[in-house]
């Protein structure tokens, strides 16, 4: 049985049932006009579904533009998949730690902008003026704000005390980071920092070990039950949906971050090359991961909008995170097969995302 929407689509075109269709065209974001829900409305595909009491989800409400613009997003593993209300107030946590950091840094970077004539709503993480497109549609360079989110991956490190922390949208792993007020100043200043590039900052006798991750994409499902109790029903339904597409697909599905030594090879601060010779070689490592036909799927704390859950952010190797609320067991094919494997967004269940346009490209996985 084809669902409305569907039905809708096929018969008077997507932009004449949703105009964000082509609201996001207009500013070069690739979009698919397929259904968000691969199944009738009842399901008829045996999905897993939330329960009728107390999921109540904000279905009016327009979606695109719930998401505040930031330069980079970490993600700090904890083994765990709820954490304190405000992960922040934990004591002693890498996530405290770089609140810290970051309030500090981002507060002399608006000193400096500010003692030199120059804008200061980039450092407070406000979009640039000059930005273009719907709002919630961004790029880094639009914001100097750092997102901290807690993940439910387990370290790397034989230290205890040591994090392993990803950082989006550089596509990467940063691993021996300390738990503590060095440790975050150290993580910042080689690669959280908003005036460095992807490449990052290779520091001499710096601690810290990079590699670029060796996946096809990372998923990110909220997961924080003591935030809103929504986020911790809904992720793990959505974690065995998103694996159960994928493997189907033949690809292989992590929920724990493999050691990327045992395929990158060594950490980028141990080759001894020139920095023109790293970015090559981040590149086309880059590359290597859109290939390999693998993902990674944590939980993490919470991210914003609550009341649109389920919550999910997708990053690829090629630099882009899209952002989707309202998420379904449902909704997981066609998010899998347009988004993950074609690299196209479906606009009714778009929040917001970063380095979504695409000029003169078909596809978010293109280059």
């Amino acid at each position: 049985m084809l669902s409305l929407r569907k039905l809708t689509s096929l018969v008077f075109g997507y932009d004449a049932y949703d105009p964000l269709c082509g609201t996001l065209r207009a500013v070069d974001v690739p979009v698919s006009s397929a259904d968000c829900r691969s199944c009738s409305d009842p399901c008829d595909l045996d999905h897993d579904v939330y329960p009728r009491l107390g999921f109540e989800v904000d279905r009016e409400t327009p979606m695109l533009g719930t998401v505040k613009p930031y330069n980079r997003q970490i993600v700090i593993s904890t083994g765990r998949s709820d954490w304190e209300r405000e992960i922040t107030d934990a004591s002693g946590s890498l996530a405290a730690s770089m609140a810290e950091v970051t309030r500090t840094r981002t507060h002399k970077t608006h000193h400096h902008s500010t003692s030199n004539g120059k804008s200061s709503g980039h450092a407070h993480g406000k979009p640039s003026r000059d930005s273009r497109g719907p709002a919630g549609v961004f790029r880094p360079s639009d914001s100097a704000r750092v997102s901290t989110l807690n993940g439910s991956h387990r370290t790397i490190c034989d230290e205890d005390d040591h994090e392993t922390v990803l950082v989006f949208p550089d596509f990467k792993v940063v691993s021996e980071v300390r738990r503590s007020a060095q440790g975050a100043q150290d993580l910042w200043d080689s690669a959280v920092n908003p005036e460095l590039d992807r490449n990052g900052a290779f520091l001499e006798k710096s601690p810290l070990k990079t590699w670029v991750l060796p996946y096809s994409c990372v998923i990110l499902l909220c997961s924080h039950k003591r935030r809103d109790n929504r986020c911790g029903i809904a992720a793990p339904k959505l974690e065995h949906a998103f694996t159960k597409t994928l493997e189907a697909q033949g690809w292989e599905v992590d929920t724990e971050l493999e050691h990327p030594s045992h395929t990158m090879g060594p950490p980028l601060e141990d080759l001894d090359i020139t920095p023109e010779q790293r970015e090559e070689n981040i590149s086309a490592q880059l590359k290597d991961s859109a290939e390999s036909k693998r993902a990674l799927i944590i939980k993490v704390s919470h991210v914003g909008g609550h009341k649109y859950a389920g919550n999910c952010i997708i990053y690829t190797p090629s630099g882009s995170g899209v952002w989707y609320g309202r998420v379904t067991p449902h909704d997981i094919e066609s998010i899998v097969e347009n988004t993950i494997v074609k690299g196209l967004v479906l606009p009714p269940l778009l929040r917001g995302g970063l380095n979504l346009s695409k000029p003169n490209c078909k596809s978010l996985n293109d280059w």
